[in-house]
């Protein structure tokens, strides 16, 4: 177990650290100096929030218990963002064409700019992603109470919040607000929160990389030691020969694909925060190479936790437990970091994502309709009205 400061103190840090990524991301676009340099990474890793904090500790769980199936959640995207370019292509032109700033707006206007489906589009769209969200912040509380033993927590004192999703959920809250509603008119780049979000895909992949090495080239010999010891196991030989059906394998991949592009918060980054081509062709093969390195060291990482201790059901933690296990401070500390950036990443554009949906799509089509608001009324109304929905929808959604 870890000091529970050093856990909360790191957390807050890293979070500080965000917020300075951010305010230089947004301080360097008003400068409109070298706004095209790097420019094409940042949007290949932003697009990495598809990484959540499922991918960091969940595939590794799903590869304990039933093999390969995992890279199933990553064949979709991977095909969507080579064979299926085209058809991105395509979509972000139209959204460029007729301003579209999220995925109601666009099936919306797939059909006649109809505001009844852009409406029942949003609707669902905040109906799956707040349990979508919830799992984010309930995965750091996990890793907290993993690492942390409740000694520690109450140890801090009785005015310090131990209530770490709530703590959490009100910090990116502000965060979102703050770097994600600065304009009313949501195809503004928010150029400070996609650099945050790039920043948080470098620091998860190389915190899973390091416990893989760890893993593979320390607790082991390297694979051939790793996948030699894996052979004289009969728990870890079930989960590697688990046979998943095809029509299983065709479902996953033929879901992942539609999500890569569809999801609210991969829409906005996707879609929205698209500047150029030039984009477009760096995504197209750096962000398939991203999600193959970060699902490098997945099998070993299960196999290995399956070996140490046993029990495929929790899986899930086995990115956490190996360090803790083998009494390495420092990595245990990464991971962590690791996975609060895959949770956060995810939570902060979801919610600005789905905020927009709020504003544009429920709120003030209500409001212009009852006349609370005119439509003939000063736009400084309309700004004013906008941004305040957007915020209080961000907050209202992650509490």
């Amino acid at each position: 177990m870890l000091s529970g400061w050093a856990i909360i103190s790191t957390a807050l840090l890293y979070l500080l650290l965000l917020f300075a990524v951010a305010s230089y991301g947004d301080r360097k676009a008003a400068t409109k100096r070298s706004e095209r340099r790097g420019r094409p990474v940042i949007y290949a890793l932003s697009l990495a929030v598809y990484c959540t904090s499922w991918t960091y500790f969940g595939g590794v769980g799903l590869a304990a218990e039933r093999g390969y199936e995992f890279l199933a959640i990553y064949i979709g995207p991977i095909l969507m963002f080579t064979v299926g370019m085209p058809v991105i292509r395509r979509i972000v032109h139209l959204a460029k064409t007729e301003k579209l700033t999220s995925i109601a707006d666009f099936l919306g206007a797939r059909y006649g700019k109809n505001p009844t489906i852009a409406a029942v589009v949003a609707l669902i769209a905040v109906i799956g992603t707040i349990p979508y969200i919830a799992l984010q912040l309930k995965a750091v509380s996990s890793s907290v109470t993993i690492m942390v033993s409740d000694a520690a927590l109450e140890g801090l004192g009785p005015f310090f919040p131990t209530d770490v999703s709530l703590m959490l959920a009100l910090l990116l809250a502000g965060f979102a607000v703050i770097f994600g509603t600065r304009h009313t008119d949501a195809t503004e780049h928010q150029n400070g929160l996609i650099l945050a979000v790039a920043t948080e895909s470098v620091v998860k992949l190389l915190a899973f990389t390091a416990v893989g090495l760890f893993v593979t080239f320390f607790l082991f010999s390297g694979p051939a030691d790793l996948f030699e010891k894996a052979t004289g196991d009969g728990r870890v030989m079930e989960a590697l020969n688990y046979n998943t059906a095809p029509a299983r394998w065709l479902t996953l991949i033929m879901l992942s694909a539609f999500a890569i592009v569809i999801l609210p918060r991969q829409f906005h980054v996707t879609v929205v925060e698209n500047r150029t081509e030039s984009e477009l062709r760096t995504a197209r093969y750096l962000f398939p190479l991203y999600l193959v390195a970060i699902n490098l060291f997945v099998i070993p990482i299960a196999i290995a936790g399956l070996l140490f201790f046993g029990d495929p059901g929790s899986g899930d933690q086995f990115v956490l437990q190996l360090p803790l296990a083998n009494d390495i401070g420092w990595l245990s500390l990464a991971t962590f970091i690791g996975g609060f950036s895959a949770a956060t990443a995810m939570v902060i554009v979801a919610s600005v994502a789905v905020a927009i949906m709020i504003s544009n799509d429920l709120v003030m089509p209500t409001l212009l309709r009852r006349n609370i608001i005119r439509r003939d009324s000063d736009w400084s109304d309309f700004t004013g009205a906008i941004l305040k929905i957007r915020r209080t929808a961000i907050f209202v959604i992650l509490l």
